[in-house]
């Protein structure tokens, strides 16, 4: 087998977003976890590409973000999106659009679950066993990185966090 070079690996991700991209993102934004969204996919794609198809698309919208926001200066996030554009003389090509997403208002939620899982991968997953089973496939099917990232405070990551901190209190008490 020979090595991926960097323009098979481009390659690669521009078949892979033209063929699922605008179906993942899709199914990303209407809740589902990255393991529902790759067994939805009618074009084979592997669940390691999906996760980080939705870990940007999160990047991108703003449902993540990777410095803490400053909700006194309306942080927006931004869509980022290709419009196909005909020349005079039939050459098509793809031009990004950027738009700035109205701010959340809801704030985000700190999340230190890749540094947490790195640390010590058993005792992490024990934590998440207090989740519903779609809360905790959600967080571990995610690319988290090593260092805090703020998520969206919407009804799952709330639930999430609510749920974690409870169980950690208890875990306190018991010792």
């Amino acid at each position: 087998m020979k090595k991926q070079t960097g323009f098979d690996r481009a390659l690669a991700d521009f078949v892979n977003d033209m063929a699922s991209g605008d179906a993942v993102r899709h199914l990303a934004d209407s809740g589902m976890t990255v393991s529902e969204i790759a067994a939805r996919l009618s074009f084979p794609t592997e669940k390691k590409r999906v996760a980080e198809m939705v870990w940007k698309h999160f990047l991108n919208t703003g449902k993540i973000r990777l410095e803490a926001p400053e909700e006194d200066r309306g942080n927006r996030g931004k869509k980022i999106s290709y419009v196909r554009e005909e020349g005079p003389y039939g050459k098509v090509s793809f031009r990004r659009v950027t738009e700035e997403l109205p701010a959340a208002g809801t704030g985000y939620v700190r999340c230190s679950f890749g540094r947490e899982m790195y640390r010590d991968e058993e005792g992490f997953r024990r934590r998440l066993e207090a989740l519903d089973p779609s809360d905790r496939e959600y967080i571990l099917d995610l690319p988290w990185p090593l260092t805090d990232v703020w998520h969206v405070a919407d009804e799952r990551m709330n639930r999430i966090d609510k749920i974690l901190r409870c169980a950690q209190d208890d875990n306190k008490m018991s010792r």
